[in-house]
């Protein structure tokens, strides 16, 4: 694999990981997209904004999930989905539950380890469409809800579901959200948690039987909204248990599609030692590719040619399955 090289203003884990937010990005090559609404359980559905190709029966597709309060607009999503279609893909930039304005479509949250609405659209894929040939990309957590649906399907993996790519995946989301939680980190919690906390009014303005904004003044870190929100919501004991149960790392051991994992060492958010443990590293199945550098989910490169690292990588390693993949079996195996 190619080894990422910084941008030279862009050494400093803070620095690579805000400007991957924040860096002025055009594509000029990506087409119009087609919106579908996937519906992912009774009564909720996720906005889809998908490039099919000419043929899309013909023509293997990537699904792509986007992080912690993000959206398909997100520049990373669209990055990948324009080389995809380059590449001969079709490419789907999903939102997950709530976000990029789909409030309305469903009257529950999102969390962390949602990777049910993940196997509800390659379900659909599969069964309506016909796609040959089926991968998933998330950044941080839209990597863990793409890892954790694998370790779920384990050895009963469709034939069409041909790999999964996990940019920064936040596996073990307790230690994550504790680094989030250290001083160095104020202004991404305060981010985040601003941007949760207004999702949540939102949503109480729509399904105001449904959300009790008491204490929410009082959440000042993830943890906090967590334990107060999240857990409640979904039914989890409280945010120790709905961490343990979300987290990827927890079925990793049982990924047998093949899977890369693309981490930085300097990541400020995810602890690389993360991916060294037996459950990843002890799985054939998963490529791990740690860089010195990167920042989270930031990976903007020296090589003007070649300025977004981790988007590439992604598609060359679909590219690669492909291009040494087995004649495709004709059944689908049951995805649940």
């Amino acid at each position: 694999m190619k080894l990422f090289r910084p941008h030279p203003l862009l050494h400093q884990r803070d620095l690579m990981t805000y400007a991957s937010f924040v860096w002025s990005r055009r594509f000029p090559n990506i087409p119009a997209p087609e919106d579908r609404l996937f519906e992912v359980a009774p009564g909720s559905k996720i906005l889809g904004r998908c490039h099919w190709q000419t043929e899309p029966r013909q023509a293997p597709a990537v699904v792509l999930i986007h992080g912690l309060e993000g959206s398909s607009e997100s520049a990373q999503l669209r990055g990948i989905a324009e080389r995809a279609v380059a590449a001969g893909f079709s490419a789907i930039r999903l939102n997950l539950r709530n976000c990029g304005g789909t409030e309305s479509l469903s009257p529950t949250l999102y969390n962390s380890g949602q990777s049910n609405d993940a196997r509800a659209v390659l379900r659909e894929l599969i069964e309506r469409d016909d796609i040959p040939a089926i991968f998933f990309a998330g950044y941080s957590l839209g990597g863990n809800i793409i890892l954790k649906m694998a370790g779920e399907l384990g050895a009963q993996v469709p034939a069409q579901l041909r790999g999964v790519c996990a940019i920064c995946p936040t596996v073990d989301l307790s230690r994550c959200v504790d680094r989030c939680a250290l001083r160095r980190n104020r202004i991404t919690q305060f981010y985040f948690v601003r941007s949760l906390k207004r999702r949540l009014q939102r949503k109480a303005k729509l399904f105001p039987d449904l959300y009790n904004l008491d204490g929410l003044d009082r959440v000042r870190t993830i943890r906090d909204f967590d334990d107060l929100i999240t857990a409640t919501h979904f039914g989890f004991r409280d945010a120790a248990d709905y961490y343990h149960r979300s987290s990827a790392l927890r079925v990793a051991t049982n990924i047998t599609v093949p899977a890369l994992i693309l981490a930085a060492a300097d990541d400020p958010l995810v602890p690389p030692d993360t991916f060294s443990g037996p459950a990843i590293a002890g799985n054939s199945n998963i490529r791990v590719s740690v860089q010195s550098h990167g920042g989270h989910c930031g990976f903007i490169s020296a090589d003007a040619k070649e300025r977004y690292w981790a988007e590439a990588r992604v598609i060359e390693f679909c590219g690669e399955i492909l291009e040494n993949a087995l004649p495709t079996r004709t059944a689908s195996q049951a995805i649940g």
